[in-house]
C-alpha cells in the first residue's frame, strides 16, 4: 500500500489543528500507520498554519515535500495558493472560498491577490471550492469551517461515513458533537 500525504493549511484560529487531530484519530482507528506534524508559525496572530498527515501500511516520516501531497485541504484561498507547489500533479485541493486578509494587507502594505482560485486552476491545479463558512454558520457556528471541509474531503479517503462520525464523537468536546456532526454532513453532501 502506498503512503497518502495530506496537508491541512489555514490561518491561526481556524481549527486546522482540530481537523488534523480528527483525521489522525480516524486513520489510526481504521488501521493505518499515521504520522502527523504541525507547523504553527505565527498561528496565534492569524499567521499561516500547516499540518502534515501521512498514512499507509508503514510511514516513516510526517514531512511532505514539494510535489508530494495527494490532497490539500485549505481553510482560506490565499493559503491554497501558498501551498499549491506541494500538490502532486494529479492531486486535489479542497478550498474554503473565505478570504482572510494577512497582516500586510491589513496594514496597507500589500493587496490581496485577485482571482486566486482562477489562477490556481489556470496552472493546472484541481480545485474544489466551497463556501465552507456559510455551511458552518448553517450548522450553528462559524468555527465549524474545519469540520465542513473534512466532510467534503471524506470522499477521497475510502473510509465509511460511520467511522468519520465516530471519530468526531471521540475527538470533539461533548457539547459541540451534534453541531460538528451537522457541519460534517453539510460538507459531505455539498
Amino acid at each position: 500500500m502506498n503512503t497518502t500525504s495530506v496537508m491541512i493549511v489555514g490561518v491561526g484560529g481556524q481549527g486546522s489543528l482540530l481537523a488534523s487531530k480528527l483525521l489522525g484519530r480516524l486513520l489510526v482507528d481504521s488501521g493505518y500507520d499515521v504520522k502527523v506534524s504541525e507547523v504553527h508559525g505565527m498561528s496565534q496572530r492569524g499567521g499561516s498554519v500547516v499540518t502534515y498527515v501521512r498514512f499507509g501500511e508503514k510511514v516513516y516520516s510526517p514531512i511532505i515535500t514539494e510535489g508530494e501531497a495527494d490532497i490539500i485541504i485549505s481553510f482560506e484561498k490565499l493559503e491554497a495558493a501558498r501551498y499549491a507547489k506541494f500538490l502532486k500533479k494529479d492531486g486535489k485541493t479542497i478550498v474554503n472560498t473565505q478570504q482572510i486578509d494577512p497582516m500586510p494587507v491589513i496594514i496597507g502594505a500589500a493587496k490581496y491577490p485577485e482571482n486566486v482560485l482562477f489562477e490556481l486552476e489556470n496552472k493546472g491545479v484541481c480545485v474544489e471550492a466551497l463556501d465552507a463558512l456559510s455551511l458552518a454558520e448553517t450548522a450553528g457556528s462559524s468555527k465549524a469551517v474545519n469540520i465542513v471541509l473534512m466532510g467534503r474531503a471524506a470522499k477521497y479517503f475510502g473510509i465509511p461515513y460511520e467511522s468519520w462520525i465516530t471519530a468526531i464523537e471521540n475527538t470533539v468536546a461533548e457539547r459541540f458533537i451534534e453541531m460538528n456532526k451537522k457541519a460534517f454532513d453539510l460538507g459531505y453532501n455539498s
